[in-house]
């Protein structure tokens, strides 16, 4: 039950994902892309520091319900003053502190995940929370097609999130428990550390026998991780923050059908974390190797994007449709395979540095993706050539971490 307010709260940004490109580059408001591209990635860029911020305060008090309610309490504030201004000016400076208390939450859910549950279970304890959530934000995109086509206005659009996250708040309050004692994280690093000293024992034990050296000691590349998980979203970002707009005025969609083929995205979301919660444990290595492979994939669906920019058309808009659905599917595998691995090469105090270096990545893709999209009659194109290149790069970062 304690997930039920994480739950809300992935509705309304569910919503708020494709609602608010189009919201910022409507009439209403009289933004561009680029005013896009400057909202996310200011908005990104500040929350880097607060995700670090957030994650050491949380667990140097050993608390994470409070840090939950507040970052709930705090969006559903934000939301609702940002349904009073078209102001694009306040409405940049508004997203901004929503970034700052959206990660509020984030580093508690994963400590409280890892926490409560032993090293064996955290990837299909992981999966399961992703599931859930990502079915909320399926139901927000849901809501956002029929709100979109009923006409609603932005202002009861956003109104509409601010209160989900007022039910949020309320529901973690009663919900979410802190866990007694604060211990797994540190048995699964004293874990390592033995099992690095036992290898490095077994071999100098093998090399005054004479015996062949069949493996190599090493510590893993931990940097070579670091680097791909921001190349990683940096790929992401250039290719998702432009993308609802690509779908409205390249394609001529309108907003309720920009929602309808985002839920594709979702639907292969859901479908990839429920395959994660329902398959056996996995080994560390499995995990390394399908971080790898996802990034490969992803690489290669947005070099198949091209064909979008192309060939305009109906028949363009299903594959393009059919390209999300199969990117969510394989972040899903990512998002858990990362997860996992990062509670166990993070030491704890630390597990803010995951979102640090999404938000790195994140940051300086949601600027560089609106810009290229905004060259001219071929910036798309650009945009999915663009993220191509940095997921192989990528794969390339996690390949050597992985060896």
């Amino acid at each position: 039950m304690w997930r039920l307010g994480f739950f809300l709260h992935e509705m309304a940004f569910g919503l708020l994902s494709i609602f608010l490109p189009l919201y910022v580059t409507s009439n209403v408001v009289g933004g561009s892309l680029v005013d896009v591209g400057l909202m996310v990635s200011a908005a990104t860029f500040l929350a880097i520091p607060f995700s670090f911020f957030w994650g050491y305060l949380c667990d140097k008090a050993a608390r994470y319900k409070p840090f939950i309610m507040l970052s709930f309490l705090s969006l559903a504030v934000l939301l609702y003053l940002f349904s009073s201004t078209t102001n694009i000016a306040v409405l940049i400076m508004l997203y901004a502190l929503v970034a700052v208390f959206h990660v509020a939450h984030d580093t508690p859910k994963n400590v409280l995940i890892a926490e409560w549950h032993p090293r064996e279970e955290w990837e299909k304890s992981f999966a399961s929370y992703e599931l859930l959530t990502e079915i909320g934000v399926l139901i927000g995109l849901v809501l956002g097609f029929f709100m979109s086509l009923s006409g609603f206005s932005g202002s009861l659009i956003l109104l509409f999130c601010s209160l989900l996250n007022v039910i949020a708040f309320l529901t973690s309050a009663v919900f979410v428990v802190d866990p007694p004692m604060i211990f797994e994280r540190g048995l699964v690093g004293m874990e390592r550390t033995l099992s690095f000293a036992q290898r490095g024992i077994t071999m100098i034990l093998r090399r005054d026998e004479d015996q062949a050296l069949t493996e190599q000691l090493r510590s893993e590349n931990a940097s070579a991780y670091y680097i791909g998980l921001i190349l990683f979203s940096l790929g992401s970002a250039i290719f998702f923050t432009p993308l609802p707009v690509f779908f409205s005025q390249n394609l001529a969609l309108a907003s309720s059908v920009v929602f309808a083929v985002f839920t594709m995205n979702t639907l292969g979301n859901c479908l990839g974390y429920y395959l994660v919660r329902n398959r056996t444990q996995v080994e560390l290595t499995s995990e390394k190797r399908t971080v790898m492979n996802t990034s490969l994939v992803r690489m290669l669906l947005a070099l198949l994007m091209i064909t979008a920019v192309l060939y305009a058309s109906m028949l363009t808009t299903v594959v393009a449709a059919g390209i999300l659905v199969f990117m969510g599917f394989a972040y899903a595998f990512f998002l858990i395979g990362t997860l996992s691995i990062s509670m166990e090469v993070l030491p704890q105090g630390k597990a803010g540095i995951f979102n640090v270096l999404v938000g790195v990545g994140g940051a300086i893709g949601c600027l560089i993706g609106p810009l290229i999209a905004g060259t001219g009659t071929y910036g798309f194109l650009y945009v999915f050539i663009a993220a191509g290149t940095i997921f192989l790069l990528s794969h390339f970062a996690f390949r050597i971490f992985a060896r």
